[in-house]
This record gives structure tokens, C-alpha cells and sequence, in this order.
């Protein structure tokens, strides 16, 4: 990142946890958390709010969830975040073309009436917050979305545009791991 600032030598014990659990599944601690972890009440903060929105039970899958991410993402053009949630919709979707599309336009991609609706609130939402009204709420009502997860789609949206403001300002740079994730065709035809 862009800004010289040391990672404290302090981190509280559920940190240092959080950052080996990091290493025993994926294989490497996020460059987000290492960015936050300059102030441990900001990373634990950073860290408890994208856990609660992007892996606690909702209504809305972790596939839908990063799709949000990456539709946002995208209006915002944070190298950051489409690299990391690029990766993470190709993997959970088992579709790289899935991944690609959403990162560069999920007009183009096929997708159920759900998620293109799902996906319109929440670039609408990024582009022009003050345009929302009772009508893009029923929009997502009319197929099939509850309450808690119009609640869910605005905060999980509302997360991303403020993390791509963040990572744009510091020059946050992804793993170079997330590069490569995810990237083999299921398709015969694709290869």
C-alpha cells in the first residue's frame, strides 16, 4: 500500500488467530488485513463487520453476497476488491466466465431474474444512493428477496463502496494469489 505505515507490534491475541487461520485455509493473510493491521481496533472492527455480512447465515448465499461485491467493485473500478471477489465468484460459481463477466459488466452475464435485480439495486445504490425508492424495493421483493435480505444487499453493497474508497485511497494491491484462483473452464467447449 501506499502509505508507510508498520503493522503494530501489538495485535490482539483473536488477531494474530484470525491471521493464522488465514494462513491454514487459504494460504496467505488478505493485503486488506495486513493494511488494517497498523491499528488493531480498526482491523478488529474492518474484520467483525466483513465477517458478519460476507459469511454469517442471511438469506442470501455467499455466492450472491460476492457477486454484490464484485458488481460494486466493478462501478468503482477498485483493482483491490475485483481481483480478491473476482476470484471468490469464479470459485464458489465453478464459472470463470461468471467471474470475468460480473467484473467487467453483469449486463452481459446470464443471470436468474434474482440476481439481475439483486445486482441492479445494488449499482443503483453505489452510482445514485439518492435515487432509491419504494419501487427498486419491491423490484427485489418481486422475486423473491425478503426484507432481511434487501437489508443484507444494501449493507454488503454499502461495505463496498466505503472498502473501495479505502483500498483506491492507499493503493491497496491483491494477493497475487487471487490472480490465478479459480481459472480452469468447466466448460468442454471453453478450453
Amino acid at each position: 500500500m501506499a502509505l508507510d505505515l508498520a503493522p503494530s507490534p501489538d495485535l490482539s491475541p483473536e488477531m494474530q488467530a484470525y491471521f493464522d487461520k488465514c494462513r491454514e485455509k487459504i494460504g496467505f493473510v488478505p493485503n486488506v488485513l495486513l493494511a488494517y493491521a497498523h491499528d488493531d481496533a480498526k482491523l478488529q472492527a474492518f474484520a467483525a463487520f466483513y465477517n458478519d455480512l460476507m459469511l454469517a447465515p442471511s438469506g442470501l448465499s455467499k455466492l450472491e453476497r460476492e457477486m454484490i461485491a464484485v458488481a460494486v467493485s466493478s462501478v468503482n473500478r477498485c483493482y483491490y476488491c475485483l481481483t480478491a471477489h473476482g476470484a471468490a465468484v469464479r470459485s464458489l460459481s465453478g464459472d470463470p466466465v461468471l467471474g470475468e463477466m460480473m467484473a467487467m459488466n453483469y449486463r452481459a452475464a446470464e443471470l436468474s431474474p434474482r440476481h439481475r435485480s439483486m445486482l441492479d439495486f445494488a449499482v443503483a445504490l453505489t452510482e445514485a444512493p439518492w435515487t432509491i425508492e419504494e419501487e427498486d424495493r419491491e423490484a427485489l421483493r418481486d422475486v423473491g428477496f425478503s426484507e432481511r435480505d434487501l437489508w443484507d444487499i444494501a449493507a454488503v453493497a454499502s461495505f463496498f463502496n466505503m472498502s473501495n474508497r479505502m483500498a483506491s485511497a492507499v493503493d491497496m494491491r491483491p494477493n497475487r494469489s487471487y490472480h490465478g484462483e479459480a481459472r480452469g473452464l468447466t466448460d468442454p467447449e471453453g478450453a
